[in-house]
């Protein structure tokens, strides 16, 4: 039996003020690029070993390794166990409930 594991991340909600700053276009582009900080450069998606040591670089290095398979597991649409970039920027647009205020 798998076991589901209820972990909260504190998530301090930035997309709003920076679709005020960088418009749509601008945010997305600011996605993109923190989806290429996390990915694993080879196959070109953020794995569970990217984004470990890439968090570590970000000073987050108390991120547990279940929290991380729980964030990799939330935006894992296809099932691979890694996140390609639509992945991510939809994952990014689910944890921002601020953003609904510019969806028209």
């Amino acid at each position: 039996m798998e076991e589901v594991m209820d972990i909260v991340v504190d998530f301090e909600d930035y997309f709003p003020s920076m679709m005020e700053r960088y418009g749509a276009e601008g945010l997305m582009m600011e996605l993109c690029n923190g989806f290429r900080l996390l990915m694993d450069g080879e196959s070109g998606l953020i794995t569970f070993e990217s984004l470990k040591m890439k968090s570590v670089v970000l000073g987050l290095s108390d991120l547990k390794d279940e929290e991380i398979v729980c964030m990799l597991i939330e935006g894992d649409l296809d099932g691979d166990g890694a996140l390609n970039q639509a992945e991510f920027c939809i994952l990014m647009f689910r944890l921002s409930p601020g953003l609904l205020m510019y969806a028209h």
